[in-house]
């Protein structure tokens, strides 16, 4: 690319100096951390590419604004994910989509998701924020607040991709019952074990991780059928998209089952 190329970045990359250097070699950058929708609308006109990220931009690149984009060549996307893409528009036009999805050999190296699946994991078995609330408050009744050992618990892992195996790798080690569902995959890791459906898996789990991607057939995929089949006390960790789970049969769930987390 020359610099003639401008480029919207519309979520915040200018303290990761790798990322914003990089985008200022291949061109002129406008820079918009937290952009509504109608600052997009009203110039993206001017631009050859946007580069966004889900996790921290709310606007959807659909048909109205990419169509307003009559200039754009490409959207860059720092992220595996693409449902925040009119993905159907944008192969009816012929624009690019650059993600991570097929870059193997740099997501592999990416660990810092399932990293987080097990860091919430373990803080709410143990209940760390909540006791570390009470310390702070001067309150030292630690008996409300003691937890349960991960080498006690069965793990339940929905989906076995790049972060499903990471994190199941994790509690693994520490000693958990490690239980897996994936229909799409054939797992023949030592002490993980494959169940063959969701009934399996879900009255036996006491922490449910989420690793899949959203599509058709995972959108709304936990509500209120999943959830009458949970334990009563299970933790549920998704570090996946929202949309997999249905919003309002969870809490449902959860004011029915106090003792349940998520």
């Amino acid at each position: 690319m020359s610099n003639d190329i401008k480029i919207l970045v519309i979520t915040p990359v200018k303290h990761i100096k790798s990322v914003s250097n990089g985008l200022e070699l291949l061109g002129d950058v406008d820079y918009f951390d937290d952009p509504e929708y109608a600052d997009i609308l009203r110039i993206i006109h001017k631009y050859h590419v946007i580069f966004t990220n889900p996790n921290k931009s709310k606007v959807f690149l659909g048909q109205e604004l990419l169509k307003a984009g009559k200039n754009l060549k490409a959207i860059v996307t720092a992220s595996t994910g693409t449902n925040h893409i009119d993905k159907n528009y944008v192969n009816e036009v012929g624009l690019k989509i650059i993600s991570l999805t097929e870059e193997r050999e740099v997501i592999d190296k990416i660990s810092s998701t399932a990293e987080l699946a097990l860091a919430l994991t373990l803080a709410s078995i143990r209940n760390v924020i909540s006791s570390h609330k009470n310390a702070v408050l001067g309150e030292w009744d630690y008996t409300k607040y003691i937890g349960r050992q991960m080498n006690a618990l069965t793990v339940g892992v929905v989906g076995y991709g790049r972060l499903g195996k990471m994190y199941a790798n994790y509690c693994k080690a520490f000693g958990s019952k490690v239980v897996v569902y994936d229909p799409y995959k054939d797992i023949y890791d030592e002490g993980i074990k494959q169940l063959k459906s969701m009934d399996e898996l879900l009255p036996i789990a006491d922490v449910i991780s989420i690793h899949v991607h959203v599509s058709h057939e995972t959108t709304n995929m936990f509500s209120r059928e999943y959830f009458s089949k949970m334990k009563n006390n299970v933790l549920i960790v998704n570090t996946a998209r929202g949309e997999i789970i249905n919003e309002r049969d969870l809490v449902v769930f959860l004011k029915e089952n106090p003792s349940a987390k998520v």
